[in-house]
């Protein structure tokens, strides 16, 4: 029997390959939105990562008939009061031009309004939530944490985002430092994807037995 597909809802090549990375031999065929390229974009409108990948997962999973996972995830900086949180992809944005902003322009401004907070109140967090809907409308919810502070410059030239000024204490090095084989390991995806995969084999092993259910959650 063919194993069950399921559609990846993101557009974001660093995320897929993340994503693609975390989840070897899951026993589901990856797809993503790039093989579904007349879908429209999902407007991102909630106030919690939680109810964008809900949101995200249930309007793909219902576009494309296929189980769909979806993950919202951004940082939090404490000397912020959380922010940039969901606006984190478009925290740089320009209301006067079109083009989304670049990684940089984003951390750039992070750093800016950073540039008077000393070292012991830098501390941030970065969260993903995960959601993994089904056709008929089942959801299944993950969440991950990695907590590390901002550097004062960025530093590495691997992974997206913030990575470049997340610091991680552990291992004294940026995010964009570790390379793939350690963010993998330890990132908030990881963590989430962790606690996914639990419910992920239930979820297959309901498709193989017929079973059904509304809503499963797992976090770390």
């Amino acid at each position: 029997m063919a194993p069950p597909t399921l559609v990846m809802a993101s557009r974001n090549p660093g995320k897929i390959r993340e994503l693609e990375a975390l989840l070897p031999d899951s026993g589901v065929k990856l797809l993503s939105l790039a093989d579904f390229p007349r879908l429209p974009e999902i407007p991102e409108e909630g106030a919690t990562f939680a109810e964008n990948a809900a949101t995200k997962a249930l309007a793909v999973a219902r576009l494309t008939g296929h189980p769909a996972l979806a993950d919202d995830s951004g940082l939090m900086v404490d000397a912020l009061g959380g922010a940039p949180g969901v606006f984190s992809a478009r925290y740089a944005q320009d209301r006067t031009s079109p083009r989304p902003p670049t990684d940089a322009d984003n951390w750039g401004k992070l750093l800016d309004e950073l540039k008077n907070v000393p070292k012991g109140e830098r501390g941030a967090h970065f969260v993903c939530e995960l959601a993994l809907a089904t056709p008929d409308g089942r959801l299944l919810r993950a969440r991950g944490e990695c907590a590390g502070v901002i550097a004062f410059e960025p530093q590495g030239d691997t992974g997206f985002g913030y990575d470049p000024v997340f610091w991680v204490p552990e291992y004294a090095a940026t995010m964009a430092q570790l390379g793939p084989e350690i963010k993998n390991k330890i990132s908030h995806r990881a963590m989430a994807l962790a606690a996914f995969k639990t419910l992920l084999r239930s979820w297959l092993q309901e498709q193989e037995t017929g079973g059904s259910g509304s809503v499963m959650t797992n976090s770390d």
